[in-house]
C-alpha cells in the first residue's frame, strides 16, 4: 500500500546462499541456466537470453526460469523460481500498469495492492450509497482491458481489490467470462468483523496468505481478497507454488520481505526516493520479485522500464512503515534484522531472512465517521500580515465559534517582493465538527467577509459544503475468532 516516503541510503547487505556451478547450473536445482542453457532432462534448449527455443514462451531475465511443466496448483514438477510482479501500490495508481506488466515480459503472477486504511473508509462510504459496491472499481476497469491478455499469457492475478465486497467483485469478474475463465475466479472472505464492532463503519481483520494459496491450489486464475496484509498477496502464491508448510517460518519470512518490497509498487524502483536526482525517476517501472524455494528473492523490473532497482531503493522501501525489527504478521513474524542484500546483475538479491511463529492475535482495521470537515485559505498580501491574520481569526470565530477550528499561517511572503504572489502569505483554516450545518455555514461565513475584512481580501478557492471525515484506529482479536475462507466460483 502506498503512502508517505521511503528512507534511502542505508543497510547494504552481503552474500546470498545458492551456488551456480561453472557452466551455469543451479547446484540445488534440476535444470541448467544461463551459459550452456540446456534442460538437463534433455527435452528443450534454452537460448542465451532465456527463451524457450521451441517458441512456446519467453522466460525472465537470462534463463532464470528453471521450470518443469507444472506451476501453481500442480502436484508435481514445481518451478524452482516463481516470478511475481506488482501493478498497483494504492487505489488510484497508474491505470496502465497492469497492461505494462503483462506485456513487458514473463510473469507467473501479477499482484496489486489497492487498500490503505483510508481506502477502507472510502469503500465504506461507497457501500452506504450502493450495497453492491465496496470494491476498487479501477481494478474492474483494468480487468475489462487485460483479463483476456493475462489468461492468454498464463499469468495468475492476485489482488486485494475486493475491499469490503470481495464476493461482489469476484462475481463481476466472472461476468466478463473470456474463454477459459468460467469457474476460475476465487475470493477470500472472513475478514469482516463489523458484527463484533457495530459502532464502526468498517471493521476488517488483516488476514494472511493461506486462503489465497488455497484458491490458487484449487485452480483459480484470478483471486480477489478483502483486507489481507499487503505482503500476503505475494506470500500466498509462493506458498502454493512451492507447497510450503504453515510452519516453514524462514521461507514464509523471505516471501514476506519480497511482498513488502513489492507492495508499494514503484516506491521500490525509485518513486519517492530521497536520491531521485541520481536515477531516471521520470516514469519508474513496477517491481518484480523472483522468489526461490528457500524464500530468497531477486528484486528486479522489466527491461527497458524507468527508475532503478538498487540496494538503496530496496532499502528505502524495506524501511517503509517499519517499527521494531520483529515485523508481526498473520502467518509469520519476520525478523528484519536478519535480511541480507546484495547487488545482482538484474537488481537486488534478498536472502538470509529468518522467521518465527506469528502472534496469537490478528490486527483489525477500524474506521468510524468522525464528523464533517471544511476548509479555506485566505491570501494575505503586502504589509501587516500578522495583523490581517488576527482580524480574520477574530471575525470567523465570531461567526461560527472557536470549537474545532485549526489555523496555520504560512509565511510564504518575501521582503521587497517582485510579484504579488511573492508578497503573499497564506492563512489556512480548517473546521471539524459533528454538525453538518455548522460545517456548511463555515463556507458562508468565510465568504461574507469579502468586503468587510482586511485590504486585498481574497481566497485561493471558495469553500464548498462540508464533507464527512473518518477516524482510523487499530484493534486486536484472537485469531480463533476469525474464520477466513477460500471460495471458488
Amino acid at each position: 500500500m502506498a503512502g508517505e516516503r521511503g528512507i534511502g541510503g542505508v543497510g547494504r547487505g552481503v552474500a546470498g546462499e545458492r551456488e551456480i556451478d561453472g557452466v551455469g547450473r543451479d547446484v540445488a536445482g534440476e535444470r541448467a541456466i544461463g551459459g550452456v542453457g540446456r534442460d538437463v532432462a534433455g527435452e528443450r534448449e534454452i537460448d542465451g537470453v532465456g527463451r524457450d527455443v521451441a517458441g512456446e514462451r519467453a522466460i525472465g531475465g537470462v534463463g532464470r526460469d528453471v521450470v518443469s511443466e507444472r506451476g501453481i496448483g500442480g502436484v508435481a514438477g514445481r518451478r524452482a523460481v516463481i516470478r511475481v510482479g506488482n501493478a498497483s501500490g494504492f487505489y488510484g495508481d497508474r491505470l496502465s500498469a497492469m497492461r505494462e506488466q503483462l506485456e513487458g515480459g514473463h510473469l507467473d503472477v501479477l499482484t496489486g495492492d489497492y487498500l490503505a486504511e483510508l481506502t477502507m473508509l472510502i469503500l465504506g462510504r461507497d457501500r452506504m450509497k450502493d450495497s453492491g459496491l465496496g470494491y476498487a472499481k479501477t481494478f474492474l476497469r483494468q480487468m475489462e482491458d487485460c483479463l483476456a491478455l493475462a489468461l492468454d499469457r498464463g499469468v495468475k492475478i492476485v489482488v486485494n481489490a475486493g475491499g469490503l465486497n470481495p464476493e461482489g467483485l469476484a462475481r463481476r469478474l466472472s461476468e466478463l467470462n473470456p474463454a477459459g475463465l468460467a469457474g476460475k475466479v476465487g475470493y477470500v472472505t472472513g475478514d469482516d468483523l463489523k458484527s463484533r464492532f457495530p459502532e464502526a463503519l468498517t471493521a476488517n481483520a488483516y488476514l494472511g496468505a493461506w486462503e489465497i494459496a488455497d484458491c490458487l491450489s484449487q485452480g483459480a486464475q484470478v483471486v480477489v481478497t478483502g483486507r489481507v496484509t499487503d505482503a500476503s498477496l505475494v506470500v500466498g502464491p509462493a506458498a502454493a507454488h512451492f507447497g510450503w508448510a504453515r510452519d516453514d517460518w524462514d521461507r514464509l519470512a523471505g516471501a514476506t520481505v519480497a511482498g513488502h518490497v513489492l507492495e508499494c509498487g514503484t516506491q521500490a524502483t525509485g518513486g519517492n526516493y530521497s536520491f531521485f536526482t541520481e536515477i531516471d525517476a521520470t516514469r519508474p517501472g513496477f517491481p518484480i520479485a523472483e522468489i526461490d524455494a528457500d524464500g530468497s528473492a531477486v528484486i528486479t523490473k522489466h527491461d527497458g522500464t524507468g527508475g532503478a532497482v538498487t540496494i538503496d531503493t530496496v532499502t528505502a522501501q524495506l524501511l517503509y512503515e517499519i517499527g521494531a525489527p520483529e515485523y508481526l504478521g498473520p502467518d509469520v513474524t519476520t525478523h528484519f534484522d536478519t535480511i541480507r542484500l546484495e547487488e545482482h546483475e538484474r537488481g537486488v538479491r534478498i536472502s538470509g531472512t529468518r522467521g518465527s511463529p506469528p502472534p496469537d492475535t490478528l490486527k483489525v482495521c477500524l474506521n468510524t465517521l468522525g464528523g464533517f470537515r471544511n476548509a479555506t485559505t485566505f491570501v494575505l498580501t503586502g504589509l501587516d500580515v500578522e495583523a490581517k491574520a488576527d482580524l480574520v481569526r477574530k471575525q470567523l470565530r465570531q461567526a461560527v465559534g472557536d470549537d474545532g477550528l485549526t489555523w496555520t499561517l504560512a509565511r510564504t511572503d518575501q521582503p521587497d517582493a517582485g510579484t504579488e504572489e511573492q508578497a503573499s502569505a497564506l492563512l489556512h483554516v480548517t473546521i471539524k465538527t459533528a454538525d453538518p450545518k455548522r460545517a456548511k455555514g463555515f463556507s458562508r461565513a468565510a465568504i461574507e467577509l469579502a468586503l468587510a475584512s482586511y485590504p486585498g481580501f481574497h481566497v485561493t478557492a471558495p469553500p464548498a459544503d462540508g464533507t464527512p471525515f473518518g477516524v482510523y484506529r487499530a484493534a486486536y482479536v484472537n485469531r480463533d475468532e476469525v474464520s477466513a475462507k477460500a471460495v471458488l466460483l
